[in-house]
C-alpha cells in the first residue's frame, strides 16, 4: 500500500454525530419536498378537472381498464374497455412492461366497471395523464404515481396490466391502503361492538365477522381500537385488554382477527351495557393522553336494536357529540332499522345495511367519507408520509423491498357542496427506501446489524434492535412523519480518513480494469438532466473532474476520498499479480479470488482461477456494495479486532448427515493504519480460499413451528472478547448439558465441546411467558402525532348519515340533542 507516502497529508477526523444528522435531515428534506411537490401538482390538476366537469349519468367512455387491456375475444377482437395498450419493459420499473405515456385504471372485482359514477370519475381524471408524464420528466427517480378515487377506482401511472388471481379476482381496493386512509382521515380511537346474541347465528355472524375484519383493514398505526362482543354479558375479544385500546398496527390487527373465529352466538343482546362500556373506555383512554387525541367512534354491528338508547347518549355524548356512532344492520330484515338509523344520525355518524358478504366492503367504506368531512371543509391538504412497509411490486433479486408513500387528499371545491365535505380521493407516489438511502453519505457510516423481526410488514425506528456494546456498528433507520434516527458506534467507525491526491493520479488508478465502484451509490446525481441518465458513476466522475459537465451535481468529499483509496491501494494489484505468476500446480486447491473493499465503495478483485465463479458478481447481492448495505464480508471483518482473521463458512441449507465436507471458506482480514486511532475500516481485504475440511454435524434435527417474537424466554450466549475460555451447564428436561467454549486466537472462531450424554434440543427448553403477550399488544410505537387534527367542523352537514328519510324515531328524541345544547348555554 502507498499509505506511508501520503501519511503526512492524511487527516484523521472524528465523526460529529449532530452535524451528520443535520446534514442527513437537510438532504432528506430536499428529497421529501421534491416528491411532495409532484403530488401537489396532481392534487391541483385533479381538483380543477372535477370543478369543470358536469356529471352525466348517460356518459359512455371507453377507458383503458388495467385488467382488460390487450385482451381479445374468440374472434380476435379487442374486448370492451380492453383496447390495444402498448407495454414495453422498463428497467426503472424492474423490467416490468409499462406504458410511460399513459395511465390505466383498475376497478375492484366487486364493482361494475361501467357504473356511471366510475365512468364519470375516470373521464375527468384522464387529465392527470399529462401531469404524471410531466412529473416523471422533472424527476426521473419517481416510480408509481396514482389517484385512488373515493368511488373505488385506481388510476396508475405508468400504465401496467393487472392479472387476477387463480380465482379470477382482484381484491385490491385503494381505499383500504394505509396511504389512502391516513391522507383521507384524521387519527381515531375506535371501539367495535359486535352483537353475538342468539339471533346472530349462521350467516349473520359470518357477515358480522367479515365486517369487523374490513373495519380493521381501514385502521392504521395512528389509530387505536378494541373489540367487544356482547349478549347479556360483555366479552372482550382479547380478554387481557379489558378496558383499554391498542395501536392498530399489523400485528395487533392480525391477533384480533385470529380471535374473531372464536366468537359464537347465543343468549340475548344487551346493547345498553355494551354502549356504557364503550363510552367509559373511550373517555378514560382519552384522559390518559394516549391514543389518537383526535376523533373517536363506536362501530355497532348488529341485526337490530329495540331502543334508541337516547339516555345513554345524553349522558355521555350530547350536546358536543364528540363520539361518532356508526351502525351496521346485518341481514335483510329492517324491523329495527329506524332505531339504528336514528342512533347514527343523532351522533354525527352513518347507518348502512349489509345483507350479503358481497355488500361488506362498500358499506364499511362509508364511514371514511364521514370522517373525512371536517378535513375537506377546512380544505386542509395535509401531506402524509406512511411508515416504511414491505411491497412486492418492484421486488428485486433480494426479494420484497421496503417502500414509503407520500399522499395528499383531493377535495371538491364546488361551493354548493362545501358543507357535505366531498372527498374525491387521494393522490400519491411510492418512494423506495433505497431512494432515501441515496441521500445518505454511506462513507460516513456503515450499515450495522439491523434485525427485521419475523412476519413484519413495516419497519419503525422503535422496532430496530441493537446491542449496547462498544464495538457495535452504526445504523440508520426511518420512522414516519420525517423523523430520522442515527445510531453511531463507540468503537470502530468513530474516526475516518481524509486523504488528498491529485485528480490525475486518482483517475489513473480509478480506471484500472480490476477497480469497480458501488453502482447504487450516488457519487454524482445523474437523474437531474436527461443527457446524464445513461452515464455510469465512473463516467460521471471523470466528466465532473475534467470540467466537461458543469451541470453535474457530485459529492465532492466522497469523490476526493475514493480517488485517495484508488491511489493508496493500487500496489496491491502488483502483489496479487506476483502471486498468480508464482502459483504452483496445486494452487487450484488454494486461493481462488482475492478482493479488497474500502469505505468509499471502491472494490478491487483478482481471480486466481477461471472466471466461472458466482462470488462478487452482480447477482451476489449480499457480497457487493449497494444502496442497502456494505458487503457481508466487509461487515464481518469490520466487527472484528484489527489484525484478526474472519472465517466465513457457507453451511448447506439442506439435510446434513454424518461428516460434511465444507469448502470455499472466506478468510477476511481488516487492515488499519499504524496509528492507534479507531478508524472506520479504511480498507478491508479478503481472499476466497478453497480448503478441504470435515466437520461433524447432527444426523437429525427436530424442527418446531416458528415462534412469535417476544413470547418466549430462552438461554442466550454473548461473546465477550476478554473472556478466552468458559464452561457452563444448560438445564434441559431432566438432565444438564455441560459445555466448554474456547476462543481461537486471531480469529472469529470458537471451539465448543459439549457433553452428548444429555441429548435434548435447546428448542425443548423454551418456556412460554403468557404475560409478555399482553404487554406486547399494549406497547405503542414511539411516533410523533400528525400536526393537525380534523375531528369536527361546525359547518358539517350531519344529516348526510345514511338514508335518514323515513325515520320513525320519536320527534322528541330527534330534538333532544338540540334542546340539551340550548339548555346548556
Amino acid at each position: 500500500f502507498k499509505y506511508k507516502e501520503y501519511e503526512k497529508d492524511v487527516a484523521i477526523e472524528e465523526i460529529d454525530g449532530l452535524q451528520l444528522v443535520k446534514k442527513l435531515a437537510k438532504n432528506m428534506e430536499e428529497m421529501f419536498h421534491k416528491k411532495s411537490e409532484a403530488v401537489r401538482r396532481l392534487v391541483e390538476a385533479a381538483e380543477d378537472a372535477y370543478l369543470k366537469h358536469e356529471f352525466d349519468a348517460d356518459l359512455q367512455y371507453e377507458y383503458f381498464n388495467a385488467v382488460l387491456i390487450n385482451e381479445r375475444d374468440e374472434e380476435g377482437n379487442y374486448l370492451e374497455l380492453g383496447k390495444e395498450f402498448i407495454l414495453v419493459p422498463n428497467d426503472h420499473f424492474n423490467n416490468l412492461p409499462v406504458n410511460i405515456s399513459l395511465s390505466d385504471v383498475q376497478v375492484p372485482t366487486n364493482m361494475y366497471n361501467k357504473d356511471p359514477a366510475i365512468v364519470n370519475g375516470v373521464y375527468w381524471s384522464e387529465s392527470l395523464n399529462k401531469v404524471f408524464v410531466d412529473n416523471f420528466d422533472r424527476d426521473p427517480s419517481l416510480i408509481w404515481q396514482y389517484f385512488g378515487s373515493a368511488k373505488g377506482f385506481f388510476r396508475q401511472y405508468p400504465g401496467i396490466k393487472w392479472e387476477p388471481d387463480e380465482n379470477g379476482v382482484i381484491a385490491f381496493d385503494c381505499r383500504n391502503r394505509k396511504w389512502y386512509i391516513q391522507a383521507a382521515t384524521s387519527p381515531k380511537d375506535v371501539v367495535i361492538l359486535v352483537d353475538v346474541s342468539g339471533s346472530m347465528k349462521g350467516l349473520r355472524l359470518t357477515i358480522a365477522k367479515q365486517t369487523v375484519s374490513s373495519i380493521l383493514d381501514t385502521l392504521g398505526d395512528d389509530d387505536f381500537f378494541n373489540i367487544i362482543a356482547y349478549n347479556e354479558e360483555l366479552h372482550y375479544v382479547e380478554p387481557c385488554l379489558n378496558g383499554t385500546l391498542v395501536q392498530a398496527d399489523r400485528a395487533n390487527k392480525e391477533h384480533f382477527r385470529e380471535h374473531l373465529d372464536k366468537l359464537f352466538a347465543k343468549g340475548i343482546g344487551m346493547l345498553d351495557i355494551a354502549l356504557n362500556e364503550a363510552f367509559n373506555m373511550l373517555n378514560e383512554f382519552n384522559h390518559t393522553g394516549q391514543g389518537s387525541i383526535c376523533s373517536q367512534a363506536i362501530m355497532l354491528i348488529t341485526d337490530g336494536a329495540v331502543d334508541t338508547y337516547d339516555t345513554i347518549f345524553a349522558k355521555y355524548n350530547w350536546p358536543d357529540r364528540k363520539v361518532r356512532i356508526f351502525t351496521y344492520l346485518i341481514g335483510r330484515e329492517a324491523a329495527f332499522a329506524d332505531n339504528l338509523k336514528w342512533m347514527a344520525c343523532a351522533n354525527k355518524g352513518f347507518f348502512t345495511q349489509i345483507s350479503t358478504l358481497a355488500d361488506v366492503q362498500e358499506n364499511v367504506m362509508e364511514y371514511l367519507h364521514v370522517l373525512s368531512r371536517p378535513k375537506v371543509i377546512d380544505q386542509e391538504h395535509d401531506v402524509v408520509w406512511t411508515e416504511a412497509y414491505i411491497d412486492s411490486t418492484l421486488a428485486d433479486d433480494q426479494g420484497l423491498v421496503l417502500m414509503t408513500t407520500v399522499a395528499m387528499p383531493v377535495f371538491s371545491k364546488q361551493n354548493e357542496t362545501r358543507s357535505k365535505g366531498i372527498l374525491l380521493g387521494v393522490v400519491g407516489t411510492d418512494v423506495p427506501v433505497k431512494e432515501l438511502l441515496k441521500t445518505i453519505p454511506k462513507y460516513k457510516y456503515e450499515e450495522g446489524k439491523k434485525r427485521r423481526k419475523p412476519n413484519y410488514s413495516s419497519v419503525d425506528l422503535s422496532e430496530v434492535e441493537w446491542e449496547d456494546r462498544d464495538d457495535v456498528v452504526s445504523d440508520v433507520c426511518f420512522i414516519s412523519l420525517h423523523s430520522l434516527g442515527v445510531a453511531l458506534s463507540r468503537g470502530h467507525g468513530k474516526y475516518f480518513f481524509r486523504g488528498n491526491v491529485t485528480v490525475e493520479e486518482g483517475l489513473h488508478d480509478l480506471e484500472h480494469p480490476d477497480v469497480s465502484l458501488a453502482d447504487e451509490w450516488s457519487y454524482c446525481n445523474t437523474d437531474l438532466h436527461p443527457e446524464h441518465r445513461q452515464m455510469t458513476q465512473l463516467e460521471a466522475i471523470k466528466r465532473y473532474l475534467t470540467g466537461k459537465e458543469p451541470l453535474l451535481q457530485c459529492d465532492k468529499e466522497l469523490i476526493q476520498e475514493v480517488l485517495f483509496d484508488a491511489v493508496v491501494s493500487a500496489p496491491i494489484e502488483a502483489y496479487w499479480t506476483s502471486l498468480a505468476l508464482n502459483k504452483s500446480e496445486n494452487s487450484d486447491k488454494g486461493v481462488e479470488v482475492a478482493f479488497l473493499g474500502t469505505r468509499t465503495g471502491l472494490s478491487r478483485i483478482n481471480l486466481f482461477v477461471g472466471p466461472e465463479q458466482d462470488f462478487l458478481t452482480a447477482e451476489d447481492k449480499e457480497n457487493i456494495f449497494n444502496a442497502d448495505h456494505f458487503p457481508l464480508w466487509y461487515r464481518r471483518a469490520a466487527e472484528q479486532i484489527p489484525g484478526s482473521f474472519v472465517y466465513s463458512i457457507p453451511f448447506s441449507t439442506g439435510n446434513l448427515t454424518g461428516w460434511q465436507k465444507l469448502s470455499n471458506i472466506s478468510v477476511l482480514c481488516e487492515l488499519c493504519n499504524a496509528a492507534s486511532h479507531v478508524v472506520h475500516n479504511f480498507v478491508c481485504c479478503s481472499s476466497h480460499v478453497n480448503i478441504k475440511m470435515f466437520f461433524p454435524v447432527p444426523i437429525a434435527q427436530r424442527l418446531k413451528q416458528t415462534l412469535e417474537p417476544c413470547d418466549t424466554e430462552y438461554p442466550a450466549f454473548v461473546s465477550e472478547r476478554t473472556i478466552k475460555e468458559t464452561t457452563g451447564n444448560i438445564a434441559c428436561d431432566d438432565c444438564f448439558k455441560s459445555f466448554v467454549i474456547q476462543q481461537i486466537p486471531s480469529s472469529n472462531l470458537f471451539m465448543v465441546v459439549v457433553d452428548n450424554e444429555c441429548f435434548s434440543s435447546l428448542l425443548n427448553c423454551l418456556v412460554h411467558n403468557e404475560s409478555l403477550k399482553c404487554e406486547r399488544l399494549k406497547s405503542q410505537k414511539i411516533r410523533r402525532r400528525p400536526e393537525s387534527c380534523h375531528g369536527f367542523h361546525p359547518e358539517e352537514n350531519a344529516r348526510e348519515c345514511g338514508g335518514v328519510s323515513g325515520l320513525s324515531a320519536k320527534p322528541s328524541l330527534v330534538l333532544l340533542p338540540l334542546l340539551l345544547k340550548i339548555f346548556s348555554r
